[in-house]
């Protein structure tokens, strides 16, 4: 059912947007560099709240890691190449989705200190009344990133590390594990700062290396590309596949392992997203669109084309995960392949370990401000870290599943009737932008939504510019010159615009 509910999601809200996720890509890398309170702008000791860039690798933490490596080759090698067709319409598609619930994330934000926290909890209850909701789906989000989630992080690091020391002795899985549980340990217990800290340098430096070597693997192969992108096709659509089924298990498959990637519509990017100090929720949205392309339609593909320009040759077999890439990375870059993916997934897993624990840090501080509550909670974590490099890969995925399904479940049923909010917000953006300014956004701007704590223009982010304030002004007094010359000009503005707001 989650599938096709994904499909059908993502299909009705980039029709209520007008395809946000195709038409509005410019805007997305213009969100992503803006610079936080007081960082260039008028300093507030009481806000140094969490660029858009931070925000970003912290979702881009939870995203980019084993689903992006073991994740890929596990639907290639049961789904066959079908399954990577499949997860680029589910990034195409899920775009949408995750510019709605990441807007409205950034919306009901609530003060945290220095910094904001907010997420699917947060608007249920807000936006929407759903307290029971909220709770429930605060208890899936913490199960599912603070323990499954990583889980399978520490699994595929065990299984990489295993294939390049050939080493499968369960001494060895404990002894790793165990050394990347107090790895964890040590960021865990450090907050979200020292998270953000570390995700917004890992993560763009190991993914780009990553891409670097997956273009490599492309260049040493260009002659068989064009065959493999029909055999993605084909697989994904042809008269064969379908008469024989392959197809339905190619779309769950990549549907199944896309969301696990990018979690579009999981209702887990949203509590990142809010923690960003920005001039308008729109911004936001838009910047949770931009990592799901990145983290599925470029990371996810270049795993994809490793793989099917290896040596595989049958499909539909038994799950295979991270050793799967190794294997034909070696086969086009020689032996140093094997290690080369080592290398880079265990800093992908070890940042996802930090990023989902965030995510679900900010739910368990949602049900409850007790410490030892907390403390608690981020032991177990710990345990799970170390869990996941000692269980299968089957059962690690099986719980996995459960729980994104969970999510999903849960979030689009509160997402589908807040789809209007996004709208507004949308609009609100857009009619800023043609009138030249750099948006905004103040919580009397649309003053029938209810609920909202933070957009009173207190953040200095908010707070309009010299340069736009003067050209606000001069359009306010030419629109009431106008008004004043022909009352009938149509002019919507006379002067009274909380654009201006300093």
């Amino acid at each position: 059912m989650v599938p096709w509910l994904l499909i059908a999601a993502g299909v009705y809200f980039g029709g209520r947007t007008a395809l946000v996720q195709l038409r509005m890509v410019p805007d997305m890398f213009k969100a992503v560099v803006e610079r936080p309170s007081g960082k260039g702008r008028d300093e507030d000791p009481d806000f140094g709240g969490i660029s858009a860039f931070k925000a970003f690798t912290i979702s881009a933490a939870s995203r980019v890691g084993t689903g992006n490596v073991a994740g890929v080759a596990v639907a290639i090698s049961v789904g066959g190449p079908g399954a990577v067709f499949w997860m680029w319409i589910i990034a195409l598609l899920g775009g949408a989705t995750a510019f709605v619930e990441s807007t409205l994330a950034q919306l009901w934000k609530v003060r945290d200190g220095d910094s904001f926290r907010g997420g699917p909890a947060y608007y249920m209850r807000r936006g929407l009344g759903w307290t029971p909701l909220s709770v429930l789906f605060s208890v899936a989000i913490a199960f599912t990133f603070g323990f499954v989630y990583n889980a399978f992080q520490t699994n595929a690091i065990v299984d990489s590390l295993g294939t390049s020391f050939n080493q499968d002795s369960m001494t060895f899985k404990w002894t790793v594990s165990a050394i990347i549980a107090a790895f964890s340990a040590v960021v865990v217990f450090g907050g979200v700062k020292r998270i953000a800290n570390l995700t917004q340098v890992i993560v763009p430096f190991m993914a780009l290396a990553y891409i670097f070597i997956g273009l490599w693997v492309i260049i040493v192969n260009i002659d068989e590309v064009p065959g493999m992108i029909s055999l993605i096709v084909s697989h994904a659509l042809g008269f064969k596949e379908i008469a024989g089924a392959t197809v339905g298990m190619a779309m769950l498959k990549g549907i199944q392992r896309g969301l696990f990637s990018n979690e579009a519509g999981e209702g887990s990017a949203p509590n990142a997203a809010a923690t960003a100090s920005v001039s308008h929720p729109v911004k936001q949205g838009l910047v949770q669109t931009l990592g799901v392309y990145f983290d599925t339609l470029v990371v996810c593909t270049i795993t994809a084309f490793i793989i099917l320009l290896g040596p595989i040759t049958e499909f539909g077999v038994e799950p295979e995960g991270v050793s799967l890439t190794q294997t034909a990375l070696a086969d086009s870059v020689g032996s140093w392949g094997i290690h080369f993916i080592t290398f880079i997934l265990f800093f992908l897993a070890f940042s996802s370990i930090l990023g989902n624990y965030y995510l679900a840090e900010a739910n368990v501080t949602y049900l409850s401000d007790s410490k030892l509550w907390l403390t608690i909670f981020r032991l177990v974590v710990v345990f799970f870290v170390w869990f996941g490099g000692v269980g299968s890969l089957p059962l690690v995925f099986a719980l996995a599943d459960t729980g994104a399904a969970t999510m999903v479940l849960l979030n689009v049923a509160a997402i589908v009737p807040l789809a209007g909010v996004a709208i507004k917000l949308l609009k609100n953006f857009n009619d800023q932008r043609r009138q030249g300014v750099d948006p905004v956004f103040h919580r009397d701007m649309l003053p029938e939504l209810k609920n909202v704590e933070c957009w009173d223009g207190t953040d200095p982010v908010t707070r309009r510019s010299d340069e736009d304030r003067l050209h606000l002004d001069n359009t306010n007094q030419r629109d009431i010159a106008v008004l004043e010359s022909d009352p009938d000009a149509g002019v919507s503005d006379t002067g009274n615009n909380p654009w201006t707001y300093r």
